[in-house]
């Protein structure tokens, strides 16, 4: 499957697209584009991994180092939609229990809004 990233304003933060493999050779396209977001001051940003089916550790640390910039900028970072694989990884790493893991975009906008 080819890697595909997109994003889009979603109702309540801005939502990034992921498709395809999360690995070394695609997580800097990534990084890059959560790096902009940052930089712009984005108060939530969901990542949306529905079409991820396979996450390594190179994708796991651009996730947890957006994490950390964006929470220094008072904004927030979630998950939604991932795969049974990629649950796993972040289940084994703990970083499930660090970044919000929604089922959808919308759960994960809904959780935020409750936040604020």
């Amino acid at each position: 499957m080819d890697f595909t990233l997109s994003t889009r304003q979603g109702r309540i933060g801005t939502v990034v697209e992921v498709a395809g493999d999360l690995d070394m050779s695609t997580t800097p396209e990534l990084r890059d584009q959560l790096r902009t977001l940052v930089e712009s001051s984005a108060q939530l940003v969901v990542v949306d991994l529905t079409g991820v089916g396979f996450m390594d550790s190179s994708g796991l640390g651009v996730l947890v180092v957006a994490f950390k910039d964006l929470r220094e900028r008072n904004g927030r970072l979630a998950l939604a939609g991932a795969s049974q694989p990629v649950r796993t990884v972040l289940s084994i790493t703990s970083v499930d229990r660090v970044i919000g893991v929604f089922e959808t975009v919308h759960d994960a906008e809904e959780a935020s809004s409750a936040v604020s």
